[in-house]
């Protein structure tokens, strides 16, 4: 399957989760990945600035109409929903929050379902609400493939616990598996 883009969700503990991978990921990864990260409103980025330090691929905020290349890495703004349309284009809304939280998790997911339908891979990492559930339910259902961290190995459970539950999910691994799994299905 030749996947076009990655979703990840993240929120309680996601800093160390993402240091983790992205230390990993090599630099000639060239699926983009588009991430949101539960962040206070008011957040001015700095922990950003942390992964940076450590990863092989560099983050950047999205933009509004900025079109998703290949080997980059994008995160929600703080205080935004991060959509992408249908043309592969993101679009940046403050409409209200989902599960308690702008950017919501399922606002990207659902709308990366509809632009990538089984072309898309949803990754949900540690956190501890339910954000997400609803999104990897609709990315299963146009055959993409779902990826959640293992609980047991999360420093929050909650969140891909909640998708267990509710989304008959491909793979359930460790971090460093999620990694070893995207290398492979991803790298020509």
């Amino acid at each position: 399957m030749n996947y076009e883009a990655i979703v990840i969700g993240v929120s309680s503990g996601g800093l160390n989760a993402m240091k983790i991978i992205f230390s990993l990921l090599p630099k000639d990864f060239i699926t983009p990945i588009i991430i949101v990260q539960h962040i206070s409103p008011h957040s001015d980025n700095q922990w950003i600035k942390h992964i940076n330090d450590d990863s092989n691929l560099k983050f950047k905020e999205a933009d509004e109409k900025e079109k998703i290349e290949h080997g980059k890495v994008y995160i929600a703004p703080p205080n935004y929903h991060l959509i992408i349309e249908k043309n592969k284009i993101f679009s940046l809304s403050i409409d209200e929050r989902v599960n308690f939280a702008r950017p919501s998790i399922d606002v990207l997911f659902e709308s990366a379902a509809e632009a990538y339908k089984n072309k898309l891979i949803g990754v949900i990492l540690t956190g501890s609400n339910n954000d997400g559930t609803k999104g990897m339910k609709l990315i299963n259902e146009y055959g993409g493939l779902t990826i959640v961290q293992d609980p047991t190995t999360a420093e929050s459970k909650y969140m891909p616990a909640s998708v267990i539950a509710a989304v008959q999910v491909n793979y359930i691994l460790s971090l460093n598996g999620i990694v070893d799994l995207l290398i492979k299905i991803t790298q020509p």
